[in-house]
């Protein structure tokens, strides 16, 4: 059993390999940009209307990361690209980022797993509709270079979250977070400032 077993591991280990998503492979050459050095791991959850979506150099986007532009495959967006996501940046396992207008990610951003990014969300006004069928207006969110997502973390439309902030695990997100600043809650309240380099000169 044991033997087994670890040929099913070397196995999968080889497929995560090969079933990468990279700027050189057939998927790879779908999307809008894809940067030198950047990979997306196996297996990804979704990757939905890549010519609308554009990855900078030196970034890895963990295994099960559903990514996509739009609602369906197929679909013609507005505008291009609809999520940019900077250089060195690192989106851990099990997120998703799901743009429709504009969600822009910054170079070196991190995440923790399961966060999930968003510039639009589900109306509920109208009770003779059900609410999947209601959506709200989109709105731009971007998050800053040098920031971290921790853990669960939900940015909602509307957000925008500055440079070198940290955003504490399970946070949502949905207004502004100034740059060099430490966030925390449900909603984002700041809790802390961080000194800029200029401060600690002074």
């Amino acid at each position: 059993m044991n033997r087994v077993g670890d040929a099913i591991a070397a196995l999968w280990e080889r497929l995560s390999v090969i079933a990468a998503v990279g700027p050189a492979s057939r998927r790879g050459k779908k999307f809008g940009a894809f940067g030198e050095g950047s990979i997306i791991c196996f297996p990804p959850t979704s990757l939905m209307n890549e010519q609308f979506i554009e990855i900078g150099s030196g970034t890895m986007i963990g295994p099960h990361v559903a990514l996509s532009a739009g609602m369906v495959p197929g679909q013609e967006c507005l505008s291009t690209p609809v999520v940019r996501i900077g250089d060195r940046c690192l989106i851990g396992r099990g997120s998703g980022i799901v743009g429709h207008f504009s969600i822009d990610i910054g170079d070196d951003v991190w995440t923790g797993h399961h966060v999930y990014i968003t510039d639009q969300n589900h109306g509920y006004e109208n009770v003779d509709i059900p609410i999947s069928q209601q959506s709200m207006p989109e709105k731009p969110v971007r998050i800053g270079s040098g920031s971290w997502l921790g853990h669960g973390t939900v940015v909602l439309p509307g957000a925008d979250i500055g440079e070198h902030v940290v955003i504490g695990a399970n946070s949502v997100v949905t207004g502004v977070i100034p740059s060099f600043s430490v966030a925390v809650g449900a909603p984002a309240r700041v809790v802390k400032s961080i000194p800029q380099p200029s401060d600690e000169s002074t």
